[in-house]
């Protein structure tokens, strides 16, 4: 242990650096993945499998539609933000916090237009009452309007994660709390849709008040005038901004997509079965996006430095300790999957083992090549890891379509593991290329300050 720790001393300051932030985010999740246990066994024994796959449609959709439309405006931040931090410019610091918080009400403001004429139009055909269908608008609204993706930039671009680790926590947290407070004053969908709106309307106000508490929140207010300013400030953002848009978007609806392929082609029953093993798999998805956004800023730190060449050596590290946890991971999945579906939902839930198995393997997959996508966005090749999922998602839902008639909701996980292993061939072709080529991206040269008055 000792050798262990001295040789962890002695690690790059990158990877160090690395794994603190990493560590922090863990703390967070741990408590995310012990709380989400527990308020999901609330939920699926109080509304059943049917109801709990209502729920889940519901709450799905409202994710897919944020994060259909949200730009990733913690990415740019973190992106743009280090050479106005190294340059000591506020002003311009501040006009990009500004312009990404713009980005993300338009962002809101889009997604609640979409929902309500979705809601509008089709509340019928979706099996929803109009007070339902109310419920799910309100909700719609509350999350969408939950900015939280600027402050979480803030924060990563000061490697303030334990801020963000206690800030994330928040949401877990109160939805365990609203969980049980429903479960004793009120046991059904529209309570639990009601103490999921208000847990995320508290977590943006957690995120917030981090903020504050950097100080960065004044630079808001004292700083940054003439926001049209951005696009001079930092060369190529619009293009960043969009590319990094489309690529995350489509990553994470596409993780919203089986759910709807599954309660569309099989039922709401199958779908609240699917929706518990993909939120158990769903625990590796999410370690593989804590080690990303950890390890983000110090990528492009180094891109910054060395050019793109000079990160191998960190990607196959990331990837021998991924392919390891991935390994002990899936191992766990297989022993007590089915065990933990049935403790969690109940007996009926244990037809989605299966499921389970597929979707874990598709996350440990993904796992693996976790530095991927990072190393592409901070070279500025974001367009590229866009297009491999994208052809990795036509990839998905055509396997859906074919499989789901023979295997049924079987044949929708399956298709996910096919996106997953699509996805990492095409993301690693891409990083080879970039780092054979060895492109050097040099940082932005030094600017003069600007004066308030010229701001």
């Amino acid at each position: 242990m000792n050798a262990l720790l001295a040789k962890f001393r002695n690690a790059p300051g990158a990877l160090v650096s690395v794994m603190r932030n990493f560590g922090w985010m863990l703390a967070s999740r741990g408590l995310a993945a012990v709380f989400s246990l527990i308020y999901l066994a609330i939920i699926t024994r109080s509304l059943g499998v049917s109801g709990f796959g209502k729920f889940a449609l519901i709450t799905g959709a409202a994710q897919m539609l944020a994060n259909l439309l949200a730009f990733q405006t913690w990415q740019i931040i973190v992106q743009y933000g280090v050479n106005h931090i190294e340059n000591n410019d506020e002003n311009r610091l501040a006009r990009l916090y500004r312009a990404a918080i713009l980005l993300d009400v338009v962002s809101a403001v889009a997604g609640i237009a979409a929902a309500a004429i979705i809601l509008h139009f089709f509340a019928d055909e979706l099996g929803m009452t109009e007070t339902l269908a109310r419920a799910t608008l309100i909700f719609n609204i509350i999350m969408l309007f939950s900015l939280r993706s600027t402050p979480l930039g803030i924060m990563r671009l000061r490697d303030k994660f334990s801020l963000a680790a206690a800030a994330e926590s928040a949401l877990p947290t109160l939805r365990l709390i609203g969980a049980v407070a429903v479960y004793f004053i009120h046991p059904k969908l529209q309570g639990f849709l009601i103490a999921w709106a208000i847990a995320e309307l508290l977590t943006a106000a957690a995120h917030w008040l981090a903020v504050r508490k950097i100080g960065d929140f004044k630079l808001l207010f004292q700083s940054g005038e003439n926001v049209r300013a951005v696009l001079d400030d930092n060369p190529g953002i619009l293009r960043y901004a969009l590319t990094t848009n489309f690529s995350q978007s489509l990553f994470m609806s596409a993780k919203q997509i089986p759910l709807f392929l599954v309660g569309g082609l099989t039922g709401t029953a199958a779908a609240g079965a699917f929706r518990l093993a993909a939120q158990l798999s769903r625990s590796l998805t999410i370690l593989s996006q804590m080690i990303a956004r950890a390890a983000f800023p110090e990528i492009v730190r180094a891109v910054r430095n060395r050019g793109v060449g000079g990160l191998a050596a960190m990607v196959m590290q990331t990837i021998k300790v991924a392919f390891a946890v991935s390994a002990v991971v899936f191992v766990l999945v297989a022993m007590f999957g089915r065990l933990v579906l049935e403790t969690v939902g109940g007996s009926d839930f244990g037809q989605g083992y299966t499921t389970l198995l597929w979707l874990a393997g598709a996350a440990c997959v993904e796992l693996v090549v976790v530095a991927f996508e990072p190393s592409i966005a901070a070279a500025q090749r974001a367009h590229l890891a866009f297009l491999a999922r994208l052809v990795a998602t036509a990839v998905m839902i055509g396997g859906s379509l074919l499989l789901v008639p023979t295997m049924g909701a079987d044949g929708v996980a399956a298709a996910v593991f096919a996106n997953s292993v699509t996805q990492a061939v095409l993301l690693g072709l891409i990083l080879v290329h970039l780092v054979r080529k060895g492109e050097y991206i040099p940082p932005a040269p030094p600017q003069p300050k600007p004066s308030r008055d010229a701001a």
